[in-house]
């Protein structure tokens, strides 16, 4: 069993827990105000502050955690096989004891966003500096879908893993990258895209030692851990269905996506732009292609700027969200592109570029927590 290091916490680190819960107490608050304005309704309920976050994939993996993985369960649980069982298993172990599924779900949920601004960085500030580190954790706390770091989603929980394993692996300890590695590919499919990363990280240290010291190391197995993780929800699809791949299925009969050319999908969301009403020409449409191109810029961007591994963390996830028949949710999977948070720290060396970055990261939350809490289509 691979030895854990020890956690020990800076002055930076209690900083930026302390950044996080501020803006976690901010979002609930706003979530409140903008409920009561929209919808015209009070909150008389202390437990309605966290309830009016339960919405799109919050309840199904609330429901996981409260029925498990069942094809013969009530509602719609049995459809639920298409998401991966870390989180919900981790909150079904919490309302085990609280009873409370919505506050299970948060509890896991902030534990594991505590650890998400500390560890970008650390990753970031190992290659540029200890204040960049802390700008870029800046603006991912503030990047306009961080809302979901704190309601029942698995983007939290999904980033402390990843870059967890990122910064292992840079020190060095791959059997502990490995381990984390698993439990990525456990929360969310993408989390397979650090194998590719990992192997680049490796290859980029063996090819930065002096030729004398390049050798081949036993550690480098710890990579394959990785793909555990995923080899354990195939798992669950056999138990539950008797087949490895029955989430495939069910995630095309039911959610119409299914593998396909990048050109398709993003066919799809120019369609939406054009031929939608209002509403859904802007979230399905134009949102949806503009962190697109984000996303690309900053993977052009990572691959001339950034270590290879970022790279293929930038690449293997874009082309993930993109090459599905039916293109959703870029702008909150865009979270999980961590370079792209180190190249704002970078632009935002000019106070002209951080003040802009910070302006339009922090309006356009505001725009999709408040529809999320209004019970609107939020990514």
């Amino acid at each position: 069993m691979p030895r854990l290091p020890r956690l020990e916490l800076s002055d930076d680190d209690w900083d930026l827990i302390g950044l996080t819960l501020l803006i976690k107490v901010g979002l609930l608050v706003f979530g409140v105000i903008a409920f009561v304005v929209v919808n015209d309704q009070k909150i008389t309920d202390p437990h309605r502050v966290l309830d009016i976050w339960n919405r799109w994939d919050a309840p199904h993996y609330l429901d996981l955690a409260r029925y498990g993985y069942n094809a013969h369960g009530p509602g719609d649980v049995p459809l639920f096989i298409v998401f991966y069982p870390l989180y919900p298993w981790l909150t079904g172990a919490v309302n085990a004891v609280l009873g409370d599924p919505v506050v299970a779900g948060f509890l896991v949920t902030t534990i594991a966003s505590l650890f998400v601004a500390p560890l970008l960085a650390r990753v970031v500030g190992h290659e540029l500096g200890g204040p960049m580190g802390r700008s870029a954790a800046w603006f991912m706390l503030i990047f306009p879908t961080a809302f979901v770091l704190h309601i029942p989603y698995t983007e939290a929980l999904f980033m402390a893993v990843v870059l967890g394993s990122f910064l292992a692996a840079r020190n060095g300890r791959w059997w502990v990258a490995g381990l984390l590695g698993a439990l990525a590919t456990l929360t969310r499919v993408n989390g397979l895209i650090l194998v590719p990363a990992l192997a680049a990280e490796a290859l980029t240290q063996w090819l930065t030692d002096p030729p004398g010291d390049r050798r081949l190391r036993i550690s480098w197995l710890g990579i394959g851990l990785v793909p555990v993780g995923f080899l354990v929800y195939l798992g669950v699809n056999v138990a539950v269905y008797g087949d490895p791949f029955h989430f495939l299925f069910v995630q095309e009969d039911h959610w119409f996506k299914s593998l396909d050319a990048p050109w398709v999908g993003i066919d799809g969301v120019i369609s939406s732009m054009l031929n939608r009403e209002a509403w859904q020409s802007m979230m399905l449409g134009w949102m949806e292609l503009g962190f697109i191109v984000l996303g690309l810029a900053g993977t052009i961007y990572a691959a001339f700027r950034f270590r290879p591994s970022w790279f293929a963390w930038m690449a293997g996830n874009w082309l993930l969200f993109v090459s599905t028949s039916f293109v959703m949710s870029v702008p909150r999977y865009s979270l999980t592109l961590f370079p792209l948070f180190a190249w704002f720290a970078l632009a935002g060396r000019r106070q002209g570029w951080w003040t802009a970055i910070t302006f339009g990261s922090l309006l356009l939350l505001a725009l999709f927590a408040s529809r999320m809490a209004i019970g609107e289509w939020a990514f």
